[in-house]
């Protein structure tokens, strides 16, 4: 048995192998100075910012938690409340500093560079429309099933899943995790491996003259290139106590079988970073690569990880015990498409492919409440995406 990640290791360094350079570039790492934590001064005061990433992070952490309140308390789920804080607009949430922030989650939602201004992974216009959309029907959702009772094969409502009250819409979904991992895909991911670590971008215009000479942005004390690297980071990091990708990176290392992934992909950060104050961008391409594969493995892993523990629970409550796992996994196969295997720049599966595993998920009588269906294809469903990545279903399973 061996780890996804001794595999991607193996390929990242045949891609670095091959890379060729300008005889003025440095290609080696060994003068790098990379720091133990992701911290980096100059005249001794920080040149890491990425409180944009840490607002965004907040207002998706608030939108989940009014979901979650209001079902909790019996209380209808606002729709005009979630579009205020998707766009963030009049006032939505709970602190001055994000309601002034000048940031938003909306603007943000598949709108990389790579795949949805240059269409290098296949999105278009109509498709960031449509995600978009997508996301304002999970508010619609949450709305309806916090009006409803209890739900049923059809019906949106509630369901108490042990001391928790969980809304699922009429085919079983639970709106909140499609909006929680579903984001984590359209909004981070997209902007982690798709904008900032683009070479697209970080290179754009005259970025890497400026890094090179040390040129700072105005009135900050950190170059662009900088700037961008940092701003990836805290799409991972940015909120602190272990959320969102940060979270699930640690779920994922907590298993054997991919112990690595959360070391690699931290020193990797730190790497990448070094070497953009180094002008090393050798040695910077190749951390990409690493962050890029590395965190791809995350919602692969997570997605099999989910249907299968879905699966496990379909027995139970004529299946609802199990809907909240199965949303989970829809959400993080939502999330693939946005990954990006750094050796075609693509995702790993396809639009096109990622829906058709979305509705074949939801095609039974009902969507969720179709037990016998669902007992038919869950396993493909989950060997699929483990093949794809060249990982076991079993391996994903011992993921705590």
């Amino acid at each position: 048995m061996y780890s996804k990640s001794l595999v991607f290791t193996s390929i990242l360094c045949l891609t670095v192998s091959l890379i060729s350079c300008s005889s003025d570039e440095i290609t080696t790492d060994e003068s790098l100075s990379i720091p133990e934590t992701y911290e980096f001064t100059r005249n001794d005061q920080s040149t890491v910012d990425f409180s944009g990433q840490s607002n965004r992070l907040l207002m998706l952490t608030e939108m989940g938690d009014y979901i979650k309140n209001q079902a909790a308390a019996a209380n209808m789920v606002d729709i005009d409340v979630l579009n205020n804080m998707y766009a963030n607009q009049n006032n939505a949430f709970s602190t001055n500093d994000l309601n002034t922030s000048g940031k938003q989650l909306k603007d943000k939602t598949a709108a990389s560079t790579d795949y949805f201004v240059n269409f290098a992974g296949g999105g278009s216009t109509l498709e960031q429309a449509e995600v978009r959309a997508f996301f304002a029907t999970q508010f619609t959702n949450a709305n309806t099933a916090s009006q409803g009772s209890d739900a049923s094969a059809n019906v949106a409502g509630k369901y108490l899943d042990g001391t928790s009250v969980r809304l699922f819409a009429a085919n079983g979904l639970e709106p909140q995790q499609i909006l929680l991992k579903g984001m984590m895909g359209a909004c981070f991911m997209d902007q982690i491996v798709n904008n900032y670590l683009s070479t697209t971008v970080l290179d754009e215009g005259s970025n890497k003259i400026n890094n090179s000479n040390k040129i700072l942005e105005s009135n900050k004390n950190y170059t662009k290139m900088e700037h961008l690297w940092d701003e990836a980071y805290g799409y991972v990091y940015g909120a602190g106590g272990g959320k969102f990708w940060d979270s699930y990176i640690n779920q994922v290392s907590a298993d054997a079988d991919f112990y690595k992934v959360k070391q690699d992909i931290e020193l990797a950060f730190r790497k990448g970073r070094a070497a953009i104050v180094a002008n090393n961008y050798t040695v910077r391409d190749a951390q990409i690569k690493i962050i890029k594969a590395k965190l791809a493995l995350v919602p692969a892993i997570r997605a099999v990880y989910y249907l299968k523990e879905g699966k496990g629970k379909l027995i139970t409550d004529n299946g609802a015990k199990a809907f909240h796992a199965l949303s989970e996994a829809y959400g993080f196969i939502m999330a693939i498409r946005y990954t990006n295997n750094p050796i075609t720049n693509a995702p790993y599966f396809s639009k096109n492919e990622v829906n058709a595993i979305l509705t074949e998920l939801t095609a039974g009588n009902n969507g969720l409440w179709d037990v016998d269906y669902l007992n038919t294809k869950l396993d493909d469903l989950a060997t699929t995406i483990a093949t794809r990545f060249d990982f076991t279903v079993e391996q994903a399973q011992t993921v705590n």
